[in-house]
């Protein structure tokens, strides 16, 4: 503004002085309340976010387990069918031709039910690691589109696996009887052994989720990584067995074979339903086994993904 003097001068005034002058952007972002877009919440309020979107974490792994097999004529009996498909074959090729009905726990006339137990248990961790690398990458659409704790993403798909698995386990069920394994008080074990194993691919599905967003490439090499973990984990035979008496190989290796947690939770679940696999046929330690991987990779596997909240579906 300005002003005439009395011998014709201009004079100028300042203009007033706004409260905010002088603060940095910091400061005015706490003045007014104001938070980076897309910035990482704590911990706390991030589990209380995905706690708050329930709902739609179920719901969308339900979709997503309607929508995978919609374009086939057999729909959802694919996701019974497929671990079924890949048991026979495994029954005819370890166990007919390489002799993988050795050394079964309760003998040759179990080897059915330890198969089929150990391609379904190992198929839920399996498809679980899967569907999680791509989990990211896969979905950048609705993660760039849509502002959501981006770990509901991992957790949806395994879930998604779960209720795939429950299906399956109707069928292990109707085999078991057809094999002469009728229920008893360790089939309650199932329930905590599943939580235990859920837990456990969900944090490695978090894992993969975060380096399959930046690393695309992935998802093409963990078919094979997944394939060398199920030939290692004793899915098709007894891995004790095959280690100590057809290859020799010295106890400490068997011990660290044994402790893989793949093996852990397909030996756990075969002792709870098949009869004639006892304590002493389960791994040393193996419900601490259990219970230290799901806490283990679960958690850590949670936090390793909230460390990286803010970078997904940028760049």
């Amino acid at each position: 503004m300005s002003e005439t003097t009395h011998d014709g001068a201009i004079a100028t005034s300042e203009p007033p002085r706004s409260p905010d002058d002088g603060l940095s952007p910091a400061e005015l972002a706490a003045k007014y309340g104001l938070t980076a877009s897309g910035a990482r919440p704590s911990l706390v309020e991030y589990v209380r976010r995905l706690w708050a979107r329930r709902h739609f974490i179920l719901a969308f792994s339900r979709a997503k387990l309607v929508a995978q097999y919609s374009q086939a004529k057999l729909g959802q009996l694919w996701q019974v069918a497929t671990p079924l498909l890949n048991a026979a074959v495994y029954f005819f090729v370890f166990g007919v031709l390489l002799g993988g009905r050795e050394g079964v726990p309760g003998g040759r006339e179990n080897y059915v039910p330890f198969l089929v137990t150990g391609v379904f248990v190992f198929t839920f961790t399996q498809t679980s690691v899967l569907s999680g690398v791509r989990s990211i990458s896969g979905n950048l659409g609705l993660v760039r589109a849509l502002h959501f704790p981006r770990a509901a993403l991992p957790i949806s798909f395994s879930l998604q696996q779960l209720q795939q698995l429950l299906y399956s386990m109707i069928v292990l069920a109707v085999i078991l009887l057809g094999f002469g394994h009728f229920p008893d008080w360790t089939w309650l074990l199932v329930a905590p052994i599943l939580a235990m194993q859920l837990l456990f691919n969900t944090g490695l599905a978090m894992v993969m989720a975060r380096l399959g967003s930046k690393t695309p490439d992935l998802a093409q090499l963990m078919p094979f990584v997944m394939r060398t973990w199920m030939y290692a984990s004793g899915v098709m035979f007894s891995l004790e067995y095959m280690l100590r008496e057809r290859a020799g190989a010295p106890e400490w290796l068997v011990s660290v074979a044994q402790a893989n947690p793949a093996a852990v939770y397909m030996d756990l679940m075969r002792f709870a339903l098949i009869d004639g696999y006892t304590v002493s046929d389960l791994p040393p330690y193996g419900w601490a086994l259990a219970v230290g991987w799901a806490v283990l990779i679960g958690f850590g596997g949670f936090v390793f993904f909230w460390k990286a909240e803010e970078r997904y579906g940028r760049g």
